[in-house]
């Protein structure tokens, strides 16, 4: 489950947000904890918010928590680091951690801790959605890049297509993807976002073999478009739909997810398409400010964030397919998977995450433009 979802512990299973009322969803910060917690309280159950599976502890007994909310591809990374991390912080202090995990859309995401999801720190797909944690939210500061190395990203990575073994429709670069009859996967850009830079990729890759001509970039995009059959809301999801429900002949993804998906479902099923051009991109982290002064776990957090720069999860982020910032502690037979692939920068095709948020994905932008009749 997502981010969105709830338990009510001990006597009730699951509940998923995305299956409440319209009115229900859109209760906000303080109503959304005091409802909840007066259900949780009014039942007898513990309430814990769903996705918020513990992933790391060192040692028996209690100790303090942690929640750390990330987007879909980071699960299998996280859920060995955490325990990395609380052998760290237990051989440091001499105090036992228990972390805890939500997963979901990016955008999804961000939206829950600005309405009331108590995370200690983020972990997202990309910095506009903490920006919105940051600025609508009001929850970290706005200049929340500036705390960590490589403007707070200690792991990047890029976009590829996955396709069926022996790739039978001949999908090698963007052109391909406009084509009648090829059916491409992608999650929505309005709540995914590794979403949002396949969708950008496929505009910068448009913008060059057109020349910018901007009717001909937003002809390719429209066809590009009504190519997708499904919108799932996250990366993990388009995964299931392309592998295991068999629908599409083409994943757009991150990287670290389409060597997951090979890994899981088998070479001899899937394989990796590199483009002639993607995008980089820097999924990055920040502590929440807010949060971690209620919860009283400001050095806790801080140091959770920090350590994803030292060399034994530097070494993890490869072994789980992001490329680390620091290669120099990854494995060599990790590296050697990923391919040369010129990638072009947010800031520089686009303005930057607001200007291209604005102008594509807001209410009424590009995205909703074309896919008008």
């Amino acid at each position: 489950m997502g981010g969105g979802a709830l338990v009510l512990a001990e006597r009730f299973g699951t509940m998923d947000i995305d299956q409440l009322s319209g009115a229900e969803r859109v209760l906000r910060r303080g109503e959304f904890l005091r409802g909840m917690m007066g259900l949780a309280m009014g039942l007898g159950g513990g309430l814990l918010w769903a996705g918020c599976k513990p992933s790391g502890s060192a040692g028996g007994g209690k100790g303090r928590s942690l929640l750390n909310v990330s987007y879909d591809p980071t699960r299998e990374f996280y859920g060995e680091y955490n325990p990395l991390f609380a052998e760290h912080w237990l051989a440091k202090t001499g105090e036992r951690v228990e972390i805890r995990q939500s997963h979901g859309g990016s955008g999804k995401q961000a939206r829950a801790v600005i309405d009331g999801l108590p995370a200690d720190v983020v972990t997202l797909a990309l910095p506009l959605d903490i920006d919105e944690v940051a600025g609508r939210g009001g929850l970290l500061s706005k200049a929340w890049r500036e705390r960590l190395p490589m403007r707070s990203a200690p792991y990047t990575s890029t976009i590829v297509f996955l396709v069926r073994k022996g790739n039978p429709k001949g999908l090698r670069d963007w052109a391909d993807l406009a084509r009648e009859g090829v059916q491409v996967i992608t999650p929505s850009p309005k709540t995914g976002g590794g979403a949002r830079y396949n969708y950008l990729a496929a505009w910068a890759w448009a913008e060059e073999a057109f020349q910018r001509d901007p009717a001909r970039v937003r002809e390719y995009m429209r066809r590009f478009l009504k190519n997708v059959p499904v919108w799932d809301s996250g990366a993990r999801g388009a995964t299931s739909t392309f592998a295991q429900r068999k629908i599409g002949d083409v994943l757009l993804t991150w990287e670290n997810e389409a060597f997951l998906a090979m890994k899981e479902f088998g070479a001899d099923q899937v394989e990796v398409v590199v483009p002639s051009v993607s995008l980089l991109a820097e999924p990055p982290v920040a502590v929440v400010d807010s949060n971690v002064k209620a919860h009283g776990t400001e050095a806790l957090a801080a140091e959770y964030l920090s350590f994803l720069y030292s060399p034994g999860a530097q070494r993890l982020a490869a072994k789980h397919f992001f490329r680390p910032v620091h290669p120099e502690h990854a494995a060599p037979e990790d590296l050697a998977r990923f391919q040369t692939i010129r990638m072009r920068d947010v800031e520089e095709a686009f303005g930057g995450w607001a200007k291209a948020q604005a102008e594509h994905f807001g209410d009424g932008g590009n995205f909703d433009q074309l896919q008008r009749p």
